[in-house]
């Protein structure tokens, strides 16, 4: 059998370029070196420190203020950051006041923006902002009637059903903060959902996942949302039957088939 050699570390160097995993880490005596162990526990640090991060609400707000559009703060019926990570069923809930304002607000509109804090506000306040200075001029070229953006404290995903349907929007779409990763706690994922209402599941939802500056752009995700957008909105349903084939149809443009 032949010996199996170690890699290069020039090899390994090569391949830190194109992932942020740990990888070649090396190794003193029986253990990792201490200055990788310290990593380590700083990255711990970050993902734990933007589980409890909040939302900058002014700057948020000030950033959709560029749009003059109507902008409503909300809260989940998680009334404190430890009771929504330990009841994920209350944050997939709007509390009562939140409702009665929704539904003093409701009219007809082709699409809803949702922004919310997640497992992670801080990777909404660093990509929210790129993202909405892309996908709201899109939108509005393309003739779409945009609800009053919301902006959701201590919510889950499925908030965006009880939002959507009390503002009787068409479309959803709900920027959230995804569950921090040792090597990525600033990562946003992007929710869409077709006729938004009560008692949906994961099933009816599509997602664009891994939005921050070194995974999916700001550009790159407002592209895929909008397509999905024009797809849902035409084709009249989201979810498992909705599938991402802009890829798809770039190719069979440029090659002709």
């Amino acid at each position: 059998m032949d010996e199996i050699k170690p890699l290069d570390d020039t090899f390994l160097e090569q391949l830190k370029q194109f992932t942020a995993a740990r990888i070649g880490l090396g190794r003193t005596g029986s253990s990792i070196p201490v200055k990788r162990s310290l990593e380590f526990n700083l990255a711990h640090a970050h993902a734990r420190d933007a589980v409890y991060s909040e939302l900058n609400l002014d700057k948020l707000v000030e950033v959709l203020g560029e749009f003059e559009l109507p902008v409503l703060q909300l809260h989940s019926q998680a009334g404190y950051r430890e009771q929504y990570l330990q009841r994920p069923d209350l944050g997939r809930l709007l509390d009562e006041e939140s409702a009665s304002l929704l539904e003093s607000q409701s009219k007809l509109n082709d699409v809803v923006i949702i922004i919310a804090d997640g497992l992670s506000a801080t990777a909404v306040n660093h990509n929210a902002a790129g993202l909405f200075r892309v996908l709201i001029p899109q939108l509005r070229s393309a003739g779409l009637s945009i609800a009053p953006i919301c902006l959701v404290k201590e919510a889950r995903v499925a908030i965006a059903d009880d939002i959507g349907h009390l503002l009787k929007a068409r479309l959803s779409v709900i920027l959230i903060g995804e569950r921090p990763g040792l090597s990525a706690a600033d990562s946003m994922g992007a929710y869409l959902t077709y006729k938004p209402r009560p008692g949906l599941t994961d099933e009816a939802r599509n997602c664009i996942s891994n939005i921050r500056p070194h995974g999916l752009s700001a550009n790159q995700a407002s592209k895929k949302i909008f397509y999905l957008i024009q797809e849902a909105l035409k084709r009249k349903i989201s979810g498992v039957n909705l599938k991402d084939n802009a890829g798809a149809l770039e190719d069979n443009t440029v090659t002709g088939i």
